[in-house]
């Protein structure tokens, strides 16, 4: 594959393979997930041609819930159909999305996560609605940067019409979704081969038609429900083999390496953290810089988190590993552990690993920053003969004192410039440093990385832009 760069966000990067895959997009604009069908909307309409050389169908509904109904219709009518949403708008989705998961439909949701409102209302980024979503029979798919939102939402898309599975392909909402990056653009020519055609056109061929019309969505009774539902672990078991194998294949083309649970550090490493979506780019350095330190750490990945393929997941354990800390970014009020944690509590004894102690820790609600300091605590934690169990990180909890003391850590980052500017929300300074890390990345050819801090006053608000740009890979996914 030749190399095309651009300088897009998480968001972009998302629609532009999504455009590829999709003749029907049934949309409804939410923060901060607004931007992909505004793409979509745009390039339809100015006769951009997906794969299959049609311009996409863009359908506006009324809410949420209308845009579900939608893709639902579409999909049975054999349509490929996406959407785009996030938070609220998701929980709108969940009656849809039960149906179009249980009845193997591909369908492909693209989610920039945010915080779904309970106590407080946050527009800001963490992992609250999708964690709702995990018993809708999705996939689900986790992406940490532009870049891998680029590339893991054509395995996503990939995956869905192979195996006529409906995916969702997350990825954090500000942190992803808004961070503009230097990337690898996939070309739609390259992803046109990948196609499994032989599925889309079984797909077709089961599309609701009057002229040979067909029962579906029936009512059931206690004598065979159950056994459908346990009937259809079937379907679930081949899901992360074949998301290996679009990966693989993305890989080809790209020469980086995907899995469905990515390893990185040293490979005797005793203390380890799991994680998945943006932090997994700044454990990366925190990993690196301890290991340059004397110590023997490492980090586990998570792409695919459903279905949750426990042998893919223990073979990317080393055999060393002692201990184990997951970080969740949501919080289940009242559960005895979060998802990821009780997951991976689950996948390990089912492994036959129970000498790993596993401990489990809260970050980065509602986008709160988090930084290699914070990181380096959980890892510090570990080396305690016993470490604190359902933790916090990047707060101070001086009420229910779950929190680790951290001490922030400056990263060497030689021949990297970093800047910081200031502003006011509508004053044009976000919009010059767009252009300016876009001249920078293209132009100047350097790894760029932009991401604007606000809050949600946004017009006449306080906005920092925070620009970086070197000859190295730039994964500070932080102030």
């Amino acid at each position: 594959m030749k190399k095309k760069y651009a300088v897009m966000d998480g968001n972009t990067a998302a629609a532009h393979v999504a455009y590829a895959f999709t003749e029907v997009a049934a949309i409804y604009p939410i923060t901060p997930s607004s931007p992909m069908a505004e793409k979509v909307d745009e390039w339809s309409a100015k006769g951009k041609k997906n794969l299959f050389g049609s311009t996409v169908d863009v359908i506006q509904m009324q809410s949420e819930a209308g845009a579900a109904g939608t893709c639902h219709g579409s999909l049975q009518a054999g349509a490929l159909t996406t959407t785009f949403t996030s938070s609220q708008g998701l929980m709108l989705m969940i009656p849809a999305m039960y149906a179009m998961g249980g009845q193997f439909l591909p369908n492909v949701m693209h989610i920039a996560s945010r915080v779904v409102t309970s106590n407080h209302h946050s527009i800001f980024g963490d992992h609250t609605d999708f964690m709702t979503c995990r018993m809708t029979g999705y996939a689900m798919l986790m992406s940490s940067s532009p870049q891998e939102a680029m590339d893991l939402g054509a395995v996503a898309h990939l995956s869905a019409i192979h195996e006529k599975y409906a995916f969702m392909h997350c990825f954090d909402g500000f942190r992803t979704s808004h961070e503009m990056q230097r990337i690898e653009t996939l070309d739609y020519e390259d992803l046109r081969g990948l196609v499994d055609y032989d599925a889309l056109k079984a797909f077709r061929a089961q599309a609701l038609n009057p002229e040979h019309p067909t029962n579906r969505g029936n009512n059931v009774n206690p004598d065979i429900y159950f056994q459908c539902k346990e009937g259809a672990n079937v379907k679930s078991a081949t899901v992360p083999e074949t998301v290996q194998h679009y990966m693989d294949e993305i890989n080809k083309l790209t020469g980086r390496d995907y899995k469905l649970f990515n390893y990185y550090g040293a490979s005797d490493a005793e203390e380890v953290i799991v994680v998945m979506c943006s932090a997994s780019e700044a454990l990366k350095e925190t990993v690196n810089y301890l290991n340059q330190n004397g110590r023997k750490v490492g980090m586990v990945q998570i792409h695919l988190y459903r279905p949750f393929s426990v042998k893919h997941f223990s073979d990317a354990i080393p055999a060393t590993c002692k201990k184990i800390a997951v970080l969740d970014r949501s919080k289940e009020v009242g559960s005895v552990g979060e998802p990821v944690y009780l997951d991976v509590c689950t996948a390990l004894n089912q492994a036959g690993r129970t000498d790993i102690q596993i401990v489990g820790g809260r970050y980065g609600l509602s986008s709160k920053d988090t930084t290699p300091g914070q990181l380096v605590a959980v890892y510090d934690n570990l080396a305690q003969d016993k470490p604190k169990n359902n933790f916090t990180i990047g707060i101070n909890d001086d009420v229910t004192h779950t929190s680790l003391d951290y001490t922030e850590v400056e990263m060497a980052h030689p021949g990297q410039v970093s800047c910081k500017l200031w502003g006011l929300g509508g004053d044009g300074t976000v919009g010059a440093n767009k252009n300016a890390i876009t001249t920078i990345g293209l132009t100047a050819n350097k790894y760029a990385q932009a991401y604007f801090s606000y809050d949600s006053m946004k017009s006449g608000g306080l906005t920092q832009s925070h620009l970086r740009f070197g000859d190295e890979p730039i994964q500070s996914t932080y102030l």
